[in-house]
C-alpha cells in the first residue's frame, strides 16, 4: 500500500479567511512555519466577496487582497487551496491532520493563470462567486484577484469537448488528476473555519427562494461590488433599476422555528451599510429597512446607524409575516406596524433578506473540538482567553467561534496567534 505524503510544520490553519490570514501571518512574523489549509480554490474567504466594510465604508477587497498576497509571498508560510480535511487528531505532542487534494484537472506547476483556457471553453454555468447572477465557464479561475491564480475545472458541468487542453500553451489541462490524500504533522492548530449564511429557502413564508426579485444579502453585495455580475444595481428579473428596494432583518437569526435563536450580530449593520450604497447608486430609490430591533454595538456604529436615517433610508419597526408575489415583478411585504399598530402589505422592486450566521464547519468525526448548542465551537474560557478550546494545543479563531464582524474577527485572530505561539514557546521549553 502507497503511503501518504507527510509534511512537518510549526502550526496549521485550517481557514484561510481574514481571520485565518491574520492568524497566519501573525504567527510566520515570529519565525514560525505555518500552514493555511482552505477548502475553497483561493484563499479571501467571505471578506474578498464583500463590497465594502461598516462603519467606515473602506473597499473590502483593498483590505483582504494585501493579506492575501503577503501570506502566498510570505517565506513562513504554505498554502493548500482545495483542500479537504478529513481529520484532525493528537498523537502525543503533535496535531495530525489527514487531508485530500481535491483535484482541479489543471496541473498547478504547469498552469500560468493565462486564462486561455477559460477563454476557450464553450460552455456556460451559473456562477456561484457572483451569487448565480451571471455565467462562468466550465474551466475558469474563482475571480480576477483570486490567489493563487489557477485554473479549476468543473468536470460536473465540462462537455469534455477539449478545447481547453487545445489552447493552454503549457498542456497544464490534466482530465486524469486524481485526488491525492496527504497528512500535515503540527506542534499546534488554530480553526478559523468561519461561516456560511443561513439558506435563503429555508422560511416557507418567504417564498423559499422561488421568487426571483427576493435576494440573500450577499447576492447585494456582488451587484455592489466594482467588479460584479451588472456593474451597477439592477434587479434580477428584468435588468431594471428597482426604484424601491426593501430589507428583512433577522431573516435567518432569531427564529426559533428554524433552530436559530441566536442574533447574528451583523446583519443589522450590514443592512445598513449596503441601504448607504444604494442611496449613493440610486438616489431617487426608496430603500426600507424592516427590523426587529436594530443592533449598533461597536465603535462608531450607533452614529453610523443615525447617519443612515438622516440620509432618507427608512426604517420600519416591523416583523416581516409573508413575502410573496406581487404585480408587474415586484415584491409583496405583509407586516405588522410594531410603531403605528396594524397589519399593512406594502410592494417593492427589489428585496433583499439579512441571512443570519451558521457554522461552515462541523468538527464531529473529524476532531474532538467540543461546540456549544448553536454549534460553533465552544471557548472554554469565552471571556479571558476566547481563542482556547477543550483540545490541547488546538485554538480557534473568527468566526469559528460565534458570530462577529471584521474588526472582532481580527482581534480574535491575533489572539488565537498569541496563545499558538505560546504554546509553542513552553512546549520547546
Amino acid at each position: 500500500m502507497e503511503s501518504k505524503r507527510e509534511m512537518k510544520f510549526d502550526a496549521l490553519v485550517v481557514g484561510g479567511g481574514i481571520a485565518g490570514l491574520q492568524t497566519a501571518l501573525d504567527m510566520a512574523d515570529q519565525g514560525f512555519k505555518v500552514a493555511i489549509v482552505e477548502k475553497d480554490a483561493s484563499i479571501g474567504g467571505k471578506m474578498i466577496r464583500l463590497s465594502k466594510v461598516f462603519p467606515t465604508l473602506d473597499c473590502a477587497s483593498c483590505i483582504t487582497t494585501p493579506k492575501m498576497a503577503a501570506a502566498a509571498h510570505h517565506e513562513n508560510i504554505t498554502i493548500f487551496t482545495y483542500c479537504n480535511l478529513n481529520s484532525l487528531e493528537r498523537e502525543g505532542d503533535v496535531i495530525t491532520a489527514s487531508l485530500t487534494q481535491q483535484p482541479r484537472y489543471v496541473d498547478p506547476v504547469k498552469c500560468i493563470g493565462c486564462r486561455q483556457c477559460e477563454y476557450g471553453c464553450p460552455v456556460y454555468v451559473p456562477d456561484e462567486e457572483q451569487g448565480g447572477l451571471n455565467a462562468r465557464k466550465a474551466i475558469y479561475i474563482p475571480f480576477s484577484n483570486a490567489i493563487p491564480q489557477l485554473a479549476v475545472l468543473d468536470v460536473e458541468n465540462c462537455s469534455l469537448c477539449g478545447k481547453c487542453a487545445k489552447v493552454c500553451p503549457t498542456d497544464a489541462v490534466d482530465f486524469f488528476q486524481q485526488p491525492e490524500d496527504f497528512v500535515i504533522r503540527a506542534d499546534t492548530a488554530v480553526l478559523a473555519t468561519g461561516f456560511r449564511l443561513t439558506p435563503a429557502d429555508q422560511k416557507k413564508q418567504y417564498g423559499e427562494g422561488k421568487i426571483e426579485n427576493v435576494i440573500t444579502s450577499l447576492q447585494m453585495e456582488r451587484i455592489l461590488a466594482p467588479h460584479g455580475p451588472y456593474q451597477r444595481v439592477l434587479r434580477p428579473s428584468d435588468g431594471k433599476e428597482p426604484d424601491s428596494v426593501a430589507y428583512v432583518q433577522c431573516a435567518g437569526s432569531r427564529d426559533k422555528s428554524l433552530g436559530i435563536p441566536y442574533c447574528s450580530r451583523v446583519c443589522c449593520m450590514y443592512a445598513i451599510k449596503q441601504a448607504m450604497l444604494l442611496s449613493g447608486s440610486l438616489p431617487i430609490a426608496d430603500i426600507v429597512i424592516y427590523y426587529m430591533d436594530i443592533r449598533a454595538f461597536g465603535k462608531g456604529y450607533e452614529q453610523f446607524y443615525q447617519n443612515a436615517k438622516a440620509m432618507g433610508i427608512e426604517f420600519v419597526k416591523a416583523k416581516v409575516a409573508s413575502i410573496t408575489q406581487g404585480e408587474d415583478q415586484t415584491v409583496a411585504l405583509r407586516y405588522e406596524n410594531q410603531e403605528e399598530g396594524g397589519v399593512e402589505t406594502r410592494e417593492h422592486d427589489l428585496v433583499v433578506l439579512s441571512l443570519g450566521m451558521v457554522p461552515d464547519w462541523n468538527p464531529a468525526g473529524i476532531c474532538e473540538v467540543a461546540t456549544d448548542d448553536d454549534a460553533f465551537i465552544k471557548s472554554v474560557m469565552p471571556k479571558m482567553a476566547p481563542a482556547l478550546t477543550n483540545m490541547e494545543g488546538v485554538f480557534a479563531a473568527g468566526v469559528a467561534t460565534g458570530p462577529k464582524d471584521i474588526v472582532d474577527s481580527i482581534v480574535e485572530a491575533g489572539s488565537a496567534a498569541m496563545e499558538a505561539s505560546g504554546y509553542l514557546v513552553e512546549k520547546r521549553g
